[in-house]
C-alpha cells in the first residue's frame, strides 16, 4: 500500500511548461488504502476538533466547510467594519508548494503536544514514511522511487494534515480577520486610514512569514492580491494605495 503510480497532469493557462511548478501529480492510490485512509480521517478529525487544534477559521478541507463559508465569513465582517466608518484592506495569499512541504516528523510533534492519541500518531508517521511512487507520462521511464516529503495529493485525509500543520500559522487580528482556505490565506484589517491598514498588513504577514518558514512554508508572492473595502455611504476619495511585499508592489483593482 504504499506504492503508487502518480499521473502528470499540465495546470491549464501556464505561459510556459519549463519548470515542474507547471504540472500538477495525481496519487492512484489501492481501494483498500482509501479506506483505512477514510476511516482514519474520520477519527482524526473528531479528535483534533475537541482538542482545539483546527484553526478557527480554517473553512476548507473540513466536513461541511467550504468555500462560500470563507467568502460569507469574510463578507459579513468587511460590512460590520465599514458600517463603523474604519477603513479595511484586506490581502490574499497563496502558499508555495502547500501540500508537498508538510514535514511528517513535525506533523507528528504537533499532534502529539495537541493530545492526539500515540496510536494515531504512529499510524501517520508510518503513513507518511517509506512510501515509493512511479511518475507516469508519456517517455517517462516505470521505475519506482522513494517519496521522501509531503503528503500526497489524491489522498483523502492529506487535507486534514494540511489545515492541521499550518493551523499556527494565521494569528489572532484585533479589528480584523484571518481565514484559511486550504492553501489560500486572506488577512483582514481595519483603522482609521488605509495607510495604517496597509502597515498592519505588512506587519502581520512578516508574523505569517516568519511562522511559515520554521513549518518550511512559503508563499507565492507574484499571486499576492490587495483590497480596500469601501461602503456605499463613503464619500471620501477612491484609494488606490499599493502593499509592498517582499520588496514587490501590488496595487488593488480599479474596480
Amino acid at each position: 500500500m504504499k506504492k503508487a503510480n502518480s499521473i502528470v497532469l499540465d495546470k491549464p493557462g501556464k505561459p510556459n511548461y519549463g519548470t515542474p511548478a507547471s504540472f500538477r501529480i495525481i496519487v492512484l492510490l489501492e481501494t483498500v488504502s482509501k479506506i483505512l485512509e477514510r476511516l482514519s480521517a474520520l477519527r482524526l478529525a473528531s479528535a483534533a476538533s475537541s482538542l482545539g487544534l483546527l484553526y478557527p477559521n480554517q473553512c476548507g478541507s473540513l466536513a461541511g466547510l467550504g468555500c462560500f463559508d470563507a467568502v460569507a465569513t469574510l463578507t459579513h465582517e468587511v460590512h460590520l467594519l465599514l458600517a463603523a466608518s474604519f477603513k479595511v484592506s484586506t490581502v490574499f495569499l497563496d502558499v508555495k508548494g502547500g501540500f508537498e512541504n508538510v514535514c511528517a516528523n513535525k506533523l507528528a510533534n504537533i499532534l502529539t503536544r495537541g493530545g492526539i492519541s500515540a496510536y494515531l500518531v504512529a499510524w501517520i508517521k508510518s503513513f507518511l514514511s517509506k512510501r515509493q511512487c512511479r511518475l507516469t507520462f508519456q517517455g517517462a521511464s516505470k521505475v519506482i522511487c522513494l517519496v521522501a516529503v509531503g503528503t500526497q495529493p489524491g489522498s483523502t485525509i492529506s487535507p486534514l494534515f494540511y489545515v492541521l500543520y499550518i493551523a499556527s500559522l494565521l494569528p489572532t487580528i484585533p479589528q480584523g480577520l484571518a481565514i484559511s482556505y486550504v492553501d489560500h490565506l486572506t488577512i483582514m484589517v481595519s483603522s482609521d486610514s488605509v495607510r495604517w491598514s496597509i502597515r498592519a498588513l505588512q506587519y502581520y504577514f512578516g508574523i505569517i512569514q516568519r511562522q511559515g518558514a520554521v513549518l518550511r512554508m512559503a508563499f507565492s508572492v507574484p499571486k499576492t492580491q490587495l483590497n480596500h473595502g469601501r461602503s456605499l455611504k463613503d464619500r471620501s476619495d477612491v484609494s488606490f494605495a499599493p502593499i509592498v511585499i517582499n520588496d514587490m508592489l501590488f496595487h488593488p483593482p480599479k474596480l
